[in-house]
């Protein structure tokens, strides 16, 4: 067996006893494009910051910034992914005797190994926030939907003075009534008032009984007659409806909007994030070609002896 043949079947049993993953290329790939990930979402962060201003009319619209996010995302998924791709090629080690098919797909494989590093190790770091404001949002959304009619109501009450501390006044109310009211504070008054109509809104409509003492009480503040005060109640009460049921619906909208808007970013995020791996198993390939390309060079010494004098 001749020289060149030994050297053959030495690299033939290395090569079928050696690992085809080269872990230390991928981790540094890995390494490489979480970190950079990192500075691109910084900077994203910082140029949105700066683009959205406080004030009415100016800077950017939120179907802008919501565009430029997806984009900047997009961006920062490509440049990322590839170049820890290109590094997860360029470093893994080179395959002896082995068909360039092979080695194609092993080149693949370390791009998107690097990438599924890399996005795990992003997600560990960042998506337990995103989760946290994302699952905020949408739970508040829920919660205002929910608690839309609640909520005026208790606005109302809050503008008459009343804290709504009492949850039982109402009934505690009922206990003095008369059929001619006697005077009170206006803000005793207001005060029975509010309670009633936040009881009356949350039922859906206004007791008999309650309809017509609350036009006594007006009727005895305002020097109007029975039946004025009782279309006064009436107009008052159909009005706060009206505010209430609006409340409700922007609240509705509100939510609708935002279910949508975490649809289509969550979406827009699936398809960046296959974007790249796609980018980072091509780098890996070219950054493996280019590593099968290099040439060692080498490099004779010789040592001059120093002439004889």
């Amino acid at each position: 067996m001749n020289r060149s043949s030994d050297g053959f079947y030495r690299a033939m049993d290395e090569s079928t006893t050696l690992s085809g993953v080269s872990w230390g290329a991928i981790f540094a790939g890995a390494a490489a494009a979480a970190a950079l990930s990192l500075i691109l979402v910084l900077l994203g962060f910082g140029l949105g910051f700066s683009a959205v201003s406080p004030w009415a009319n100016e800077g950017v619209s939120a179907k802008g910034l919501g565009i430029s996010t997806i984009v900047w995302l997009a961006f920062t998924q490509i440049v990322a992914s590839g170049l820890g791709g290109y590094i997860a090629g360029r470093l893994r080690v080179k395959w002896a005797y082995m068909h360039g098919d092979e080695v194609y797909f092993r080149d693949t494989a370390h791009g998107f190994l690097a990438w599924c590093v890399a996005t795990l190790v992003t997600a560990t770091l960042v998506a337990g926030s995103v989760s946290s404001l994302v699952g905020g949002g949408v739970q508040a959304g829920a919660n205002l939907v929910g608690g839309a009619a609640s909520a005026a109501t208790q606005a109302v009450g809050t503008a008459a003075g009343n804290t709504q501390g009492d949850e039982y006044g109402y009934f505690v109310d009922s206990l003095f009534r008369d059929d001619r009211p006697v005077a009170v504070s206006d803000d005793a008054a207001r005060g029975t008032v509010t309670r009633i109509f936040v009881r009356s809104l949350n039922r859906g409509e206004l007791a008999a009984e309650d309809r017509t003492y609350l036009a006594q009480l007006v009727a005895q503040r305002t020097n109007l007659t029975q039946a004025d005060a009782e279309r006064r109640v009436d107009e008052v009460y159909a009005r706060t409806q009206k505010a209430v049921a609006d409340a409700k619906l922007a609240a509705q909208q509100a939510a609708d909007t935002a279910a949508k808007v975490a649809a289509w970013t969550t979406l827009w995020m699936f398809v960046a994030l296959l974007a790249g791996a796609f980018f980072a198993s091509l780098a890996a390939t070219f950054g493996g070609r280019r590593r099968d390309a290099v040439v060692y060079l080498e490099t004779d010494t010789y040592v001059t002896a120093a002439p004889i004098r």
